[in-house]
């Protein structure tokens, strides 16, 4: 089978960022379908989507993050699609190597639920491996073993120990996820829940150890937001008692909050 894809962006009120973001998907070496959706619709994203020449998608309704991830992801027409956020940067080979992968995977037997990328955080406009990242990268070694990227206990032990994805650099196989494929109830680890509830399907977990995204830390971004007002230690706190015994999930919160420092110093 071969596969068609979408980078579905999400974009809200007027970012800096966003022309960046659409610079770096429209600049990919293999060429494929781009939408920009919004629950914020305004002049300017009427403006950017148009100076573009890409179709803007409007969600009725109050801003949600997993109601805006489900309505670009369900808008993608095609069996692929990359939920984009408006702050970060693909490299030019993202598109043509996640299309490479897909395939030679699912010829060789081992159908995909996701498919991700090694990534690194983009502060300042300069790409770095700050020590987060670096952990992270580490963490995720198991799923590089082909086998292993399809077993269900492998899947799970790497997410038990932290969310090692990036969120922005995983495209979903709609094929085989369906429609609306975050049903998280959390405000902020949707994500990482997601990747939870998706370890315990067949499919595989296909890994690219490949840099392919920069992902841009800054003081607007919702993970910022949610570290100031300490809702992320409260959810990281719930996703590790989904994993552990609450003695176990709250000794690992004592070192996890490293993962924040991040943040720190914009």
């Amino acid at each position: 089978m071969t596969h068609t894809h979408t980078f579905a962006v999400c974009a809200y009120k007027e970012s800096p960022y966003l022309r960046e973001c659409l610079d770096s998907i429209m600049n990919q070496t293999v060429k494929t379908n781009v939408i920009l959706c919004t629950s914020t619709p305004s002049d300017f994203l009427r403006q950017v989507a148009a100076d573009y020449g890409l179709e803007l998608k409007v969600r009725d309704g109050k801003s949600d993050i997993r109601d805006d991830w489900n309505f670009a992801y369900d808008s993608a027409k095609t069996d692929l699609v990359t939920v984009a956020h408006q702050d970060d940067v693909y490299l030019p080979g993202y598109a043509s190597q996640l299309l490479k992968s897909v395939d030679e995977s699912e010829a060789s037997g081992m159908p995909v639920d996701i498919y991700f990328t090694d990534y690194k955080a983009y502060k300042n406009g300069e790409p770095v491996r700050d020590k987060n990242s670096a952990i992270r990268k580490f963490l995720r070694w198991p799923l590089k073993i082909k086998r292993w990227s399809c077993s269900k206990f492998i899947k799970r032990r790497v997410f038990s120990l932290g969310n090692v994805v990036c969120c922005p650099s995983v495209t979903y196989n709609k094929t085989r996820l369906g429609d609306s494929v975050f049903v998280s109830e959390y405000k902020f680890n949707i994500d990482w829940d997601t990747f939870r509830i998706l370890s315990y399907r067949d499919g595989r977990f296909l890994y690219n150890p490949t840099t392919l995204l920069y992902y841009r830390v800054h003081d607007g971004a919702t993970s910022a937001e949610f570290i100031k007002n300490n809702g992320r230690f409260e959810e990281d706190l719930e996703m590790f008692r989904k994993f552990w015994p609450y003695p176990i999930a709250r000794a690992i919160m004592l070192v996890y909050p490293a993962a924040y420092k991040t943040y720190d110093k914009l």
